[in-house]
């Protein structure tokens, strides 16, 4: 089996199963989707140390899993990574995976993979001020992109971001419209570029609606027991919230857990919809991962075949309504 028998089963030129097989993105969708279907009935499978010799590519890109933390919020990461892999497949690549606890483990990482392995490229998560990967990487003229935005410098490298502001926005939205006048947000310590962007869509939006927000914002690291201590701290204060917007589903299943155990009407909303907001009923933000995950294929395999696409792109998050809000 050939790309030749492939070309003539899909009444094209052979040229343009190459370059559904190294640069689909170049190829038109119903071209594209004729060549596939034609590989798949026939069985075609590529020569990969071939592909590899002639293209100078190896088709691998490498992505770090992140620790588990608390069970919950490790979801979100999860989904990412199956949409990472199911459409670098659809593009004829790889993914290897990685572990790594810091930085500087992770760099050290890197040195050796590239050192072990022809890897075409890295997908970086979890973005920070200062990244000092992505410096790393650059310096070294190794493709990559970043689910997540250099906070420091958005246009110095190629990302995907979702708009925390945006969904911290909406979830606040929803409890003004639901007639709540006290609204408070339980999030990260100062200085997390992901914390601090959802605050913001919070702050904004009661400042812009005539509200106040003193004492209504408490910072915590994350995880279910501190959402649930910063809770009891707000609904002890002399004019507690009558809502609660939260920087993670861990953070306000803690503070869920507060309000049910003094049977406070506080109305609770979290960030990213895990599969434990919806199994306890939780209003929550939820992130396009699947979208963010496609684009930053797209983006990568756009700057390793020298036609680099939008090189910012941020999605926007959507509210999933449940009982709490």
């Amino acid at each position: 089996m050939t790309i030749a028998t492939v070309a003539r089963h899909a009444q094209v030129s052979r040229q343009t199963v190459s370059n559904v097989l190294n640069a689909p993105h170049i190829v038109r969708e119903e071209t594209r989707q004729r060549v596939q279907e034609a590989i798949a009935e026939l069985g075609y499978r590529a020569n990969q140390a071939a592909r590899q010799m002639r293209t100078g590519r190896s088709r691998l890109i490498a992505v770090r899993i992140e620790p588990t933390r608390d069970g919950i919020n490790g979801s979100v990461l999860d989904r990412f990574l199956h949409g990472l892999t199911e459409t670098a497949d659809a593009a004829g690549y790889r993914v290897m995976l990685y572990t790594a606890t810091d930085d500087d483990q992770e760099i050290a990482t890197y040195d050796d993979l590239l050192g072990a392995y022809e890897l075409d490229g890295f997908v970086l998560t979890g973005t920070d001020h200062g990244d000092p990967r992505t410096a790393w990487l650059g310096d070294r003229g190794v493709p990559f992109v970043t689910f997540g935005r250099p906070w420091d410098a958005p246009e110095s490298h190629p990302w995907v971001d979702v708009d925390g502001a945006a969904g911290t926005a909406q979830a606040t939205a929803r409890l003004l419209t639901n007639g709540h006048r006290r609204v408070a947000f339980i999030g990260w310590p100062a200085g997390s570029g992901v914390g601090d962007d959802r605050r913001a869509g919070w702050r904004t939006t009661l400042t812009a609606a005539g509200l106040d927000r003193d004492g209504l914002h408490r910072e915590t690291e994350d995880g279910i027991a501190n959402g649930e201590r910063s809770m009891r701290e707000l609904l002890t204060t002399p004019a507690p919230p009558t809502g609660v917007v939260c920087a993670s589903d861990s953070l306000a299943l803690g503070a869920l857990q507060a309000v049910r155990a003094v049977a406070a009407e506080t109305a609770v909303i979290g960030f990213d919809d895990t599969p434990v907001a919806a199994a306890v009923g939780l209003t929550s933000v939820s992130q396009p991962l699947a979208a963010a995950a496609a684009r930053c294929v797209e983006l990568l395999t756009g700057v390793l075949d020298g036609h680099p696409t939008e090189p910012q792109v941020l999605l926007q998050p959507a509210l999933v309504l449940r009982h709490t809000a």
